[in-house]
């Protein structure tokens, strides 16, 4: 089995997703295990995000709840209330007098229209069937790949090419594994170890298609403070850069998300080796979301729909 984000025991991921009669889109809930550290990095020119700011590491509460990848542009934010809904029915959130409020963080991508319905979107209620999916699919279950969840109307490079969900994973010495989840649906074409890098050609399809982001998710077992967790997140940005050209432009909402289990403690023995084990976790970090934009973009094949034909990429070269 390839690897994947779910290799980080503990991570689950669930999607939902509609295709047909107008619909193409969908969305992606990461679900931790209770007390599970986070931080994001936002980089895009045009993000679509939801109670990040609370993961900024100087605020009040250093844990996640669940994390929403979605489809629907800023509409699709709303997803994540049916993810609340069902992280307060099965007591997981922040600890207040009369019950909890859960902390879950969401970053969308744009794909309204794509299926040919531009009112087509995901809802409060795919939010909470795709919470439900995540918690019911067990330890380590594969991750759907391709055209699934969020990445169900991702589309790459202006358009031109289906986009799609990604993941990979790396384990490292002392039992760290750090695994990624990407939605693809760059402004950016994929580049592979050796290929140059080059300017977009301007006759690619313009309008609405795009309009872009891509989104990422890193997981790992390590032991990470906030701090080190927003760094994480920050040095994932690497992996979408190397991953893709170009990255984090004015109409990408690149997001990276950064979660921490707390499973297995890294090197702390001296100041050198907590630095040295940071470095290392967080260039695998870079290299696991690299991996899973590729894996994301050679997982999707094509489709049809009212809206257009959005050839499959192809074999990428990891």
């Amino acid at each position: 089995m390839a690897s994947k984000i779910t290799d980080v025991l503990g991570i689950r991921v669930g999607h939902v997703q509609r295709i047909g009669d107008g619909w193409l889109s969908g969305v992606t809930v990461v679900l931790p295990p209770p007390g599970t550290v986070g931080s994001v990095d936002v980089r895009g020119g045009g993000p679509g995000t939801h109670e990040t700011d609370a993961l900024d590491p100087t605020t009040l509460v250093p844990t996640v709840d669940a994390v929403v990848l979605t489809g629907g542009s800023a509409f699709g934010l709303v997803t994540s209330r049916g993810v609340q809904r069902w992280c307060e029915e099965h007591g997981r959130g922040f600890a207040v007098p009369g019950g909890v409020v859960p902390i879950v963080p969401a970053a969308a991508i744009f794909d309204l229209g794509r299926g040919g319905d531009f009112a087509a979107r995901p809802d409060e209620a795919m939010g909470y069937e795709a919470a439900a999916a995540a918690a019911a699919s067990g330890e380590g279950a594969d991750v759907g790949r391709g055209t699934v969840g969020a990445g169900t109307g991702a589309v790459i490079a202006r358009g031109a090419f289906k986009g799609g969900v990604g993941t990979a994973s790396i384990l490292l010495d002392g039992g760290v594994v750090v695994g990624a989840l990407a939605v693809v649906n760059a402004l950016g074409k994929p580049v592979a170890p050796g290929d140059s890098v080059e300017v977009l050609p301007l006759d690619l399809p313009a309008g609405p298609t795009a309009l872009n982001t891509t989104l990422a998710v890193v997981a790992t077992n390590a032991v990470l403070d906030p701090a080190e967790c927003k760094r994480t997140a920050s040095a994932a940005h690497a992996g979408l850069a190397r991953a893709l050209s170009p990255s984090h432009t004015l109409a990408d909402g690149d997001t990276v998300f950064a979660l921490a289990t707390g499973a297995v403690g890294l090197d702390r023995s001296s100041e050198q080796a907590r630095q040295v084990s940071l470095i290392t976790l967080q260039s695998a970090a870079a290299e696991a979301v690299r991996l899973a934009v590729l894996n994301g973009v050679a997982s999707a094949g094509p489709i049809t729909t009212p809206a257009g034909t959005f050839p499959a990429y192809g074999p990428v070269q990891p």
